[in-house]
């Protein structure tokens, strides 16, 4: 079996949760292996089959783990014969959340889900994992549910963003990545107070 040994751990196993499906639950685990770097990009997850008997589950639900993984930038997949799911490259998989959020430039639920996943698939980069559990807690206050002022043209200046911050880590210019990142952090910030001095001018204190 070629299954990867972070994923073989006696000491991880997949418990149920009434709000979390299997197939969550796996995709959970792979992303807690990346932070533990007990798997690291290039390393070899398995094949469906694979991970499938790992978790005594469905091929169906294995399939639906590694899709989403995909879907996420988490994984690359091959088919065939020698084939099944590796890590992605750090670089490649920030591409990939680029180019899913220019496909959804005029849907801002789409847009503003992919927003959010290169933004973690960022901080993911760093192997920072407080980093990461921070900037999750802050989910909810970064991208709303409802984003107003996700207008095309402001989303086109966070698409534009996104490629420069892309490429200044891919150049490995931390202080420029840090600098754009700050001014980036600032405009969502001005944003946000934006959106709720908007919401209190419609919705006004009755005394």
């Amino acid at each position: 079996m070629r299954l990867h040994p972070a994923m073989k751990s006696s000491e991880r196993k997949v418990i149920p949760f009434r709000t979390a499906t299997m197939s969550t639950q796996i995709v959970a685990q792979v992303r807690d292996a990346l932070f533990a770097k007990e798997l690291r990009p290039g390393d070899f997850l398995g094949t469906e089959k694979e991970l499938a008997e790992r978790f005594a589950v469905s091929r169906i639900v294995a399939r639906d783990a590694l899709r989403t993984l995909e879907a996420q930038g988490v994984v690359e997949i091959k088919v065939g014969s020698g084939g099944g799911a590796r890590i992605a490259e750090d670089h490649a998989r920030l591409r990939e959340l680029i180019a899913q959020a220019e496909r959804r430039i005029n849907d801002v639920a789409g847009f503003t889900r992919a927003s959010r996943e290169f933004h973690l698939a960022v901080a993911e980069a760093s192997h920072n994992r407080v980093l990461v559990v921070q900037l999750i807690s802050l989910q909810h206050v970064s991208w709303p549910a409802h984003n107003p002022t996700l207008t095309p043209s402001v989303a086109r200046r966070v698409l534009d963003a996104h490629k420069e911050l892309a490429s200044l880590i891919e150049m490995r210019d931390g202080a420029g990545a840090g600098r754009l990142m700050d001014e980036h952090v600032k405009m969502i910030g001005a944003r946000r107070v934006a959106e709720h001095r908007d919401k209190r001018r419609e919705n006004p204190a009755c005394c």
